[in-house]
């Protein structure tokens, strides 16, 4: 989550971290559902010299928690990827998280296997402090113990998320930050440039898709977007990107209609099965609110 990435839109509306929408040191998360979404993974568009003639899987993520606890996030991800000599190549990366609820703190695990043998794992917390010099520190288990700095605006997965809602429907239609999610062992982040479409429509009319429990998202807002993830600094921006991610994003969360584009091959990943899971809890205010 290639072609070149630049733009140069009149009228476009551009969001940097510190605005008005948010800030990598204040946050507060979106009120999200909690929610298992199954995805089929298919072979989308491949290019004669990628050696990719196949990929099937299946994703499998899961989000609970709440805009006052935070949220746990949870994802499988598993492909069998089929190259020209017809070898398959099976792919089991598996995602676990925790993000305080006011972006101070992300508690990442991640493995992933290649034909059933352990070929990368990241295991950390990521830690924000204030004060008068605010600090950004990993401190990561695996794979080795070792301390990471970070910048001092970057955003965790939750709260990236969260912010392009609000940019969303504020009418914002690009967004810039470096986000960290505790992924390439721990040691990096990315800089990534997410470009926001126009609304789709809610309502009878509106079709969200036709996966199982696709009825509860026929009132939700959701909009298109292309996150494009660049090598750290601004100077790279300009630059053909690692890779990006398109996706259908709903208020509450949920994502459909995925693409993951690497460049010269791509990834597709069909929304199957919605089940929404019990909200989490928030505890009452004074008034009983």
């Amino acid at each position: 989550m290639m072609t070149r990435y630049g733009f140069a839109v009149l009228g476009l509306l551009i969001l940097t971290p510190g605005s008005a929408i948010g800030s990598a040191s204040a946050a507060e998360l979106a009120p999200f559902a909690p929610h298992r979404a199954i995805y089929d993974l298919s072979l989308g568009d491949a290019t004669a010299g990628s050696g990719v003639t196949g990929i099937t899987g299946r994703m499998v993520y899961e989000l609970n928690g709440s805009p006052c606890a935070g949220y746990t996030q949870n994802m499988r991800f598993v492909t069998v990827m089929t190259n020209q000599d017809g070898a398959d190549t099976v792919s089991d990366l598996r995602n676990s998280s925790w993000e305080e609820a006011d972006a101070k703190k992300l508690t990442f695990s991640s493995t992933q296997y290649q034909n059933d043998e352990l070929a990368d794992a990241s295991q950390g917390d990521a830690l924000r402090t204030k004060g008068a010099t605010p600090v950004v520190g990993v401190d990561l288990v695996k794979p080795a113990k070792k301390r990471v700095s970070l910048p001092t605006d970057i955003y965790f997965p939750m709260q990236h998320a969260s912010t392009l809602v609000q940019a969303a429907k504020s009418g914002v239609k690009m967004f810039t930050a470096n986000l960290y999610d505790g992924s390439e062992k721990g040691e990096k982040y990315y800089l990534t440039n997410t470009i926001i479409g126009k609304a789709f429509g809610t309502g009878t009319n509106a079709s969200p898709g036709n996966f199982k429990g696709a009825d509860r998202l026929a009132n939700v807002e959701s909009w298109p977007m292309t996150i494009s993830y660049f090598e750290p600094g601004k100077d790279k921006q300009d630059q053909t990107p690692a890779y990006e991610l398109s996706f259908r994003y709903f208020e509450d969360g949920v994502t459909s209609d995925l693409k993951i584009d690497y460049g010269e091959f791509s990834i597709k990943g069909e929304l199957k099965e919605l089940t929404f899971l019990d909200p989490g809890k928030c505890p009452a205010t004074k008034d009983g609110q």
